[in-house]
């Protein structure tokens, strides 16, 4: 039924347009009781559960940062399926983005082009509002993504991320320093170990008992991967994820001219997952057994994820491939999970 409302309605609509909508209907689901009753039919026939960062995943699955930026849908996310939920990129600065349109589908390939640049209402406000979920029951555990203001210069990027820690280390359950998205002027620079070592070492001193992680980029060449994994270990991290939306436009099927009209962006979905998956096997082979890798891009279906944990994945995440499968996506890839682990 999805795939016909997506074929007929929505793929006819602008992306931002029909990811608000969707976006207004899953934050209503507390709103009208739903929650409870939705939970029963997406979480794992099994038990799934993982013990990593002093917290416990349901299921090893979850939804990566960017779906939603504020945190205004945790618990209606939660009720879908997901174990975690990721919010943000929250920056200290409230901020609109780029400029409309920034969001593109490319169909064939199951992917998306994004440039939304960060668009947030600020690391204040969405404080606020995630005190209030913290303590809710049966809530998902919650992460939280901060990456820098764009009115910050790199120069000052470490001030502005301690700015956002400080309010929003006490109501995460996990904190990620975003270094990597590429619609951000200068923030992948921040991945320069010269730049990226006493970032980590001064929101890790400001995130106190909050976990913390890095997320990175798939554009990073493999030594760079292996040199980041290394820093994480010595600054003592708590984890890394691997990886953000990619730059490159490679082995598209997507007609050129469509691609060239969504212009530059982060590329995310099915084409990632080659490299997110090698970048991966990079890092669990770099660190410890200890220290949690999150993997993300490309991830689409029950199997996918079951790849990723294989090769070394503590936790996977997606995010694209919610809207090409719609809102009972994670209880299709539980219940896959719940399958596979049934018969091994």
């Amino acid at each position: 039924m999805y795939r016909i409302l997506f074929t007929s309605v929505l793929s006819r609509l602008d992306p931002e347009r029909a990811h608000h909508l969707a976006f207004d209907v899953i934050r209503a689901l507390p709103a009208v009781g739903l929650s409870k009753l939705t939970r029963r039919l997406t979480r794992p026939t099994v038990d799934l559960s993982v013990d990593t960062l002093g917290l416990h995943f349901d299921t090893p699955f979850g939804l990566a940062a960017g779906f939603d930026k504020d945190g205004e849908a945790v618990l209606g996310l939660g009720a879908l399926g997901f174990g975690h939920v990721e919010v943000g990129t929250l920056t200290a600065h409230s901020q609109p983005g780029n400029p409309k349109r920034r969001l593109f589908r490319l169909v064939p390939d199951r992917a998306v082009i994004n440039r939304m640049g960060f668009n947030n209402g600020g690391a204040a406000s969405a404080a606020r509002r995630l005190a209030r979920v913290r303590n809710v029951p049966g809530r998902p555990v919650l992460g939280v993504n901060i990456g820098k203001s764009r009115v910050v210069g790199v120069d000052a990027a470490i001030a502005d991320y301690l700015t956002s820690t400080r309010l929003l280390a006490p109501v995460a359950d996990y904190l990620v320093v975003n270094v990597s998205s590429p619609n951000t002027p200068g923030l992948r620079g921040l991945q320069e170990l010269d730049k990226l070592e006493p970032l980590l070492a001064a929101v890790k001193d400001a995130a106190g008992a909050t976990p913390l992680l890095v997320k990175i980029a798939p554009d990073l060449t493999d030594d760079e991967v292996r040199r980041i994994a290394e820093l994480a270990v010595e600054v003592d991290l708590d984890g890394i994820i691997a990886t953000n939306t990619t730059i490159s436009r490679a082995g598209l099927s997507t007609p050129a001219a469509v691609i060239e009209t969504a212009g530059a962006g982060g590329l995310s979905g099915a084409p990632l997952a080659a490299r997110s998956l090698e970048v991966l096997r990079l890092i669990r082979a770099t660190v410890p057994p200890s220290l949690c890798v999150i993997s993300v891009g490309g991830v689409e279906s029950g199997a996918d994820v079951a790849e990723r944990l294989a090769a070394g994945a503590t936790l996977v995440q997606g995010y694209t491939a919610f809207l090409y499968r719609g809102p009972l996506w994670a209880r299709q890839i539980n219940r896959e999970l719940s399958r596979l682990a049934s018969v091994s």
